[in-house]
């Protein structure tokens, strides 16, 4: 308990820093696309991103075996918030011709190396979750063994 508080505590006092700094050393214009931008990735979360991870979840859990189901669940949102995160970038929203160094790496090649590594995850725990010692072993129904 204690160490979930010291967490919280830290993770507040970042945070408190990190909007210092924001609201300190910006302009009130930049301040308020930044909060424009939060507002907005909340919406599409919440009513975008969420009800599509619902209905492929649903999806998934008819098609793929017990043991692979929380494994493929937890990277479907891994990926998804990521890409979510990921669209102005993927996208190129914002290129300029005059400023090259705004977009200067392969972004869609390293959301592919994300995709390849969260895929790569899921399918090691998938493996793990269904190895004979396994302590997680599913029957179909989706209750555990001995309960």
């Amino acid at each position: 308990m204690r160490s979930r508080l010291a967490l919280g505590a830290f993770g507040t006092v970042v945070s408190a820093y990190g909007a210092f700094l924001l609201l300190s050393r910006q302009q009130l214009e930049d301040a308020v696309e930044v909060a424009i931008w939060f507002a907005v990735g909340v919406v599409l979360h919440d009513f975008v991103l969420a009800p599509l991870m619902l209905v492929v979840g649903v999806v998934m859990m008819r098609m793929l075996p017990a043991a692979a189901r929380a494994p493929a669940v937890v990277g479907l949102v891994v990926l998804g918030s990521i890409t979510l995160l990921a669209v102005p970038v993927l996208g190129g929203f914002g290129v300029q011709a005059d400023n090259p160094t705004l977009f200067d790496r392969p972004y869609l090649a390293g959301w592919a190396v994300l995709a390849g590594l969260v895929l790569a995850g899921v399918l090691a725990a998938s493996l793990a979750r269904r190895s004979p010692g396994s302590h997680r072993d599913e029957e179909p129904d989706g209750a555990r063994p001995g309960r």
